[in-house]
């Protein structure tokens, strides 16, 4: 799945053709005071449908970078994403904006809910964008509200729930289309244990119920070993871990 710190795993057809997403030669660097500092230097890797990934290490390696550019939220100087055997950084924005939001979801540390509106006005949200009624949109949010434990919550305030409950519902939203892929950074990063390990079976549940594929970047080690593999990087490269 990930090739070795010598980059020795060729771009082959084959590969693209039989994983969801296929990372081949990315390169990311940032300019810091007038020095170009390189983070990612060439990366490869495919990742199956329904497979598990943590991504490990300290602070500044890239592994939030590495995430952003694989769900485009930021795009590579140099290299290539394929998503279903597409290349997908050769959409157009409009193209690229409609698989961001109807086939990846996010959630970050910090859950970027809308306080002024409800858990269930904030899970609808994605539903809304791409085109579903007020309806549809509010029907697929309050099941997947129910399924992460927020039966009796859907019209609160998010301000009113607390900070489990607030991540719950940016996983709902994150999750109220059935994205291919969830991309989680630092999901747990600002829960407590109990909170933490309730997060940490929800996405293993879910990553099995709907057959979605998880990439999460975290410090939190236990977390990380929930999932089928776990990586770091390295000098700019992608090396497995324990």
């Amino acid at each position: 799945m990930v090739n070795s710190r010598e980059q020795g795993n060729p771009t082959t057809e084959a590969a693209v053709v039989d994983s969801l997403i296929s990372i081949r030669d990315l390169c990311k660097s940032f300019n810091s005071s007038g020095s170009r500092i390189d983070i990612l230097k060439g990366i490869n890797a495919d990742l199956k449908t329904g497979e598990t990934l943590a991504v490990v290490g300290p602070s500044g390696i890239g592994k939030s970078t590495l995430l952003h550019i694989l769900g485009t939220l930021d795009r590579p100087d140099k290299g290539k994403i394929f998503f279903k055997g597409e290349e997908i950084f050769q959409f157009d924005d409009a193209k690229l904006a409609r698989v961001r939001n109807e086939s990846v979801g996010f959630v970050f540390q910090f859950h970027h809910l809308l306080p002024e509106f409800s858990a269930l006005e904030n899970a609808m949200m994605p539903g809304l964008i791409s085109g579903l009624s007020k309806d549809q949109a509010g029907e697929a949010a309050e099941n997947i509200l129910v399924r992460v434990g927020l039966k009796d919550r859907l019209f609160h305030r998010v301000t009113k729930l607390s900070g489990g409950e607030q991540q719950r519902v940016a996983l709902a939203r994150a999750l109220v289309l059935k994205p291919d892929v969830l991309l989680a950074d630092e999901p747990t990063g600002n829960l407590d244990k109990r909170n933490s390990e309730q997060v940490h079976n929800l996405l293993l549940e879910l990553n099995q119920e709907l057959g979605m594929t998880l990439v999460v970047v975290t410090h939190n080690m236990e977390l990380a070993h929930y999932m089928e593999r776990r990586v770091t990087i390295i000098d700019g490269l992608l090396v497995e871990t324990d």
